[in-house]
């Protein structure tokens, strides 16, 4: 049996040139993978790039074309590689192309069981699920109004969980040392993003997805209820529930 060749083949090498026309000429093909080692006994099989992006995705609770735009662009490029990366740790990859968000989740069994998890929940606190709300409801109304950029001040916000106060409580000074350090939470989230003055805050994007609208109905209605209380309470809210937990490496 021979092999069939087409008509113009017939005089041809291997390589597609005519003989004499590929005398001398080195074209051998490197049949060798490409490396990505970095260092000595590396074997990784990422770019440095996917791996600076891996690294964010798992160091920070998300990332995003507005902070790390070279980051960004890696993720959407190389998509299915690092939510493969994160596949292999039990994580599942969420990616928002309409805030240009994207952030990493326990992913969660067919059976409903729980896989071993590098992450654990930690409940927003009161003053926290209060400041959620108030950024959630002035991001929206702002972005309504034609602003693209929502800048809020530390005093204002301070005053602003302030009303959510129950009649019963009469602690000032440590309501207002709590909304503070909620503050500062939420900034250290980057939910808050720092600006030039330590004391003023643009609020980002993320919290649309943080907080949709059911949830955001949900969480007004928990602090109503709070407050309606008739004795202090130290309930939280339920992450659960409420699926307002932060994610951390543990």
């Amino acid at each position: 049996m021979t092999d069939e060749w087409p008509d113009d083949q017939d005089d041809r090498d291997d390589d597609g040139l005519d003989g004499d026309a590929g005398a001398g000429i080195d074209t051998a093909i490197d049949d060798e993978p490409a490396s990505f080692s970095l260092f000595e006994g590396d074997e990784g099989g990422l770019t440095v790039e996917q791996r600076r992006t891996l690294v964010l995705l798992m160091k920070h609770r998300y990332v995003s074309a507005a902070l790390q735009p070279a980051e960004w662009r890696t993720l959407l490029d190389s998509q299915r590689l690092l939510k493969s990366r994160l596949n292999d740790m039990f994580l599942d990859l969420h990616i928002d192309l309409h805030y240009q968000v994207a952030f990493k989740r326990q992913a969660v069994s067919e059976a409903g069981d729980r896989f071993p998890t590098l992450l654990h929940d930690v409940a927003y606190t009161r003053e926290e699920t209060i400041l959620l709300v108030l950024l959630r409801q002035r991001f929206r109304s702002e972005r309504a109004n034609g602003q693209d950029i929502v800048l809020v001040d530390r005093d204002n916000l301070v005053e602003n969980i302030a009303h959510f106060r129950p009649e019963f409580s009469t602690d000032r000074y440590g309501d207002a040392r709590k909304a503070s350090a909620a503050v500062d939470s939420l900034a250290k989230a980057r939910v808050l993003l720092k600006t030039s003055d330590p004391d003023r805050f643009r609020i980002s994007a993320v919290i649309e997805v943080l907080l949709p609208l059911e949830r955001l109905a949900e969480l007004h209605e928990w602090l109503v209820e709070q407050n309606a209380a008739d004795a202090p309470t130290t309930v939280e809210p339920d992450p659960e529930e409420l699926d307002t937990e932060r994610e951390a490496i543990s």
